[in-house]
């Protein structure tokens, strides 16, 4: 019965806009039509032609407009078919418009053109008649003053078409879908095909979400016990680590209706329309229940309410935030909606949001460890074709600090490089070039460089290898190059341990081998340059964070002015005073100044190795680990392989 009503309701018009553009079109054309005082077949003519005109008895009548300083020419019948007039108007355009003339001319003083005109009249004894008038087109005006309003109404009903994301429908619709929510479903008739296979590493936020779905799928396993359905989950973490694809594998995973939209679909030019939008949304939410709501890159919204608000106006952002917490603190324990947002930012969102009982649960999706990094590989190389049985351990130790998205786009650039070379299959040496250009740049082998700055670069990365090579806690080496890639003019790759923890010894060490550059180009050529700019930066920055974030600095002891929450309690001034700073300042400088020291000692000890090396990589570009060794033997901290291995179980 239902789909019979349906079948013989009848159907409403479909509204189109298009009527609009043709009533404007037809308008301009009117006006361009009746609004002029001459039509394409009066011609323009002279004073001096016009005043020959009459002294050949060929004009009959002429017409003075006053307001515009123009006049129009009536031929004779005789004139008009003299060939001097020949493609002039004969007849009216319309019957009912009268006459048409045939010549139209600007003058310029009125009364000189008519003095003008009686003279040639006297002159010649003629009866031209000569009419004074004024032009009022009744019809021109009234469309020139609908015009614009006319266009405005046109373009008005334009955007709000593009803005509803229709084409049709009705008017009232179609304005009225702007407060609509743009959240597309997912369900389980939609083809998702992530699942949390997909999902490398990120065992801990995996079997968070995955309860959630389970939950979703089985509430009475929790519910038979007192516990309630959690309001929301909040994935927080650096960009690239996988907060998104989780939540695809939620969709893919869980049966159930999921709603998934960006934090910047709320925001609209328009006034509550945010607002609007959220309260759509879960509406459509609680008629599917039970479903989900991702909102990814929630922050956009999220940010804590009155920070920078200095005008005092209404903040449209506030008020979509406002509705957001109603809603997800406003339905029942039974509805069954679960709230899904990810950020980078948490650190910005407002209090209100992140309370229990609306985002219950901080899923917090860190950088991947060297076992994940394994995992993520093994994912991102199920469609790459490779030559060889791939060591995947030695790929993520060459790959520390890498996110999720960084793996992924290691494994694409490796096969586009052996795409490049026209290999048939990818090797484990596109895999390094690949990390390579990510991490370094692309290299610029055409970049002119003089055989003086070459030799500068080479002992500068000599100096950096040489100083890491003999400290206990400095990052071992992996190559060394002189080959300029992206900005920089020469590169040193190391390996650092991933540590949980870091002691002021190994951080320190650290600063001296990165010092060891401008320390090599001091014990060499007695000259520093500004090749060790990067270096400053980074020592500087770890310097300060020594002593203001980490308290390891013995002067200022056991304090830190580091603000977690990211609030900024203090505003624009300092938390501590200007003696405080004076000091930061100089222990800051001490320490630096005492790693660079230290530098140009190890490579005064060792300047002939030194110089080995540095002729090494002129002669080469690339030198490796092997290289080094055979300079300056084992690393005189290092363990033999033997005494590395376990020992066999008995």
């Amino acid at each position: 019965m239902a789909n019979e009503n349906n079948q013989n309701t009848p159907k409403k018009p479909r509204f189109s806009s298009w009527w609009i553009y043709g009533v404007v079109i037809a308008l301009i054309i009117g006006f361009q039509f009746f609004g002029g005082s001459s039509f394409s077949s009066t011609e323009k003519t002279t004073t001096s032609e016009l005043q020959e005109f009459l002294r050949n008895g060929d004009i009959s009548k002429i017409v003075i407009i006053t307001n515009t300083r123009q006049a129009k020419v009536y031929l004779t019948e005789e004139a008009l078919n003299k060939d001097v007039h020949k493609g002039v108007a004969k007849k009216p355009l319309f019957p009912s418009s009268g006459l048409v003339p045939q010549y139209v001319l600007d003058y310029g003083d009125l009364q000189i053109f008519q003095n003008e005109i009686t003279e040639i009249k006297k002159e010649n004894n003629l009866d031209t008649i000569v009419e004074f008038d004024t032009e009022s087109n009744v019809l021109g005006e009234l469309l020139l003053s609908l015009l614009p309003f006319a266009l405005i109404i046109g373009i008005w009903i334009y955007l709000m078409r593009r803005m509803s994301g229709g084409a049709g429908g009705g008017a009232g619709g179609q304005i009225f879908n702007i407060g609509k929510s743009k959240a597309k479903l997912f369900d389980e008739k939609t083809d998702t095909r992530t699942s949390f296979k997909d999902v490398a590493g990120l065992e801990g936020a995996k079997e968070e979400v995955q309860e959630i779905v389970e939950f979703l799928k089985n509430p009475d396993k929790y519910t038979s016990l007192g516990g309630k359905i959690p309001k929301g989950a909040l994935l927080v973490g650096p960009p690239g680590t996988g907060k998104t694809l989780l939540a695809k594998a939620v969709a893919g995973e869980a049966k159930v209706p999921f709603f998934s939209l960006s934090g910047s679909d709320f925001v609209e030019m328009f006034v509550g329309v945010g607002a609007s939008r959220v309260r759509d949304l879960f509406k459509q939410a609680k008629d599917k229940s039970p479903a989900i709501i991702f909102i990814d890159e929630i922050d956009a919204i999220g940010r804590a309410r009155g920070k920078n608000n200095f005008t005092g106006s209404n903040d449209e952002r506030e008020n979509t935030l406002n509705q957001l917490l109603t809603e997800m603190d406003g339905f029942g324990t039974n509805t069954n909606v679960i709230v899904l947002a990810a950020t980078n930012r948490a650190d910005v969102l407002d209090k209100a949001l992140m309370r229990a009982g609306r985002f219950d649960r901080q899923i917090y999706v860190d950088l991947p460890d060297l076992n994940e990094r394994k995992e993520i590989f093994e994912v991102h190389l199920r469609p790459i074709k490779t030559a060889e049985t791939l060591d995947l351990d030695f790929l993520a130790k060459q790959t520390p600090g890498f996110s999720g998205a960084d793996i992924a786009n290691v494994c694409n650039e490796a096969a586009l490089i052996a795409a490049r070379k026209e290999k048939k299959a990818v090797t484990k040496q596109d895999f390094l070039d690949a990390v390579d250009r990510i991490v370094g740049g692309l290299e610029k082998k055409n970049k002119i460089i003089t055989p003086e700055e070459k030799k500068t670069i080479a002992f500068h990365e000599a100096g950096h290898a040489t100083v890491s090579w003999m400290l206990e806690h400095a990052a071992p080496l992996v190559k060394v190059t002189i080959v300029p890639r992206g900005q920089s003019l020469g590169a040193a790759w190391y390996l650092p341990e991933e540590r949980l923890i870091v002691r002021p010894e190994q951080m320190l060490d650290e600063m001296c081998a990165t010092m060891g550059g401008r320390a090599a180009e001091k014990v060499i050529f007695n000259k520093i340059s500004t090749g060790a700019l990067s270096d400053l930066e980074k020592v500087t920055k770890q310097a300060r964070a020594m002593v203001t974030i980490y308290g390891l600095n013995d002067e200022l002891g056991n304090i830190t002015y580091y603000d977690s929450s990211g609030q900024n309690e203090y505003g624009f001034t300092k938390p501590y005073s200007e003696e405080t700073a004076q000091k930061i300042d100089q222990e800051i400088s001490k320490m630096i100044e005492e790693q660079y020291q230290r530098a140009i000692k190890l490579l005064d000890a060792n300047k002939d190795k030194l110089t080995e090396l540095a002729e090494r990589l002129l002669d080469k570009e690339v030198i490796f680990k092997d290289d080094l060794e055979k300079i300056f033997g084992r690393r005189p901290f290092e363990k033999e392989e033997a005494e590395l291995e376990p020992e066999p179980a008995k």
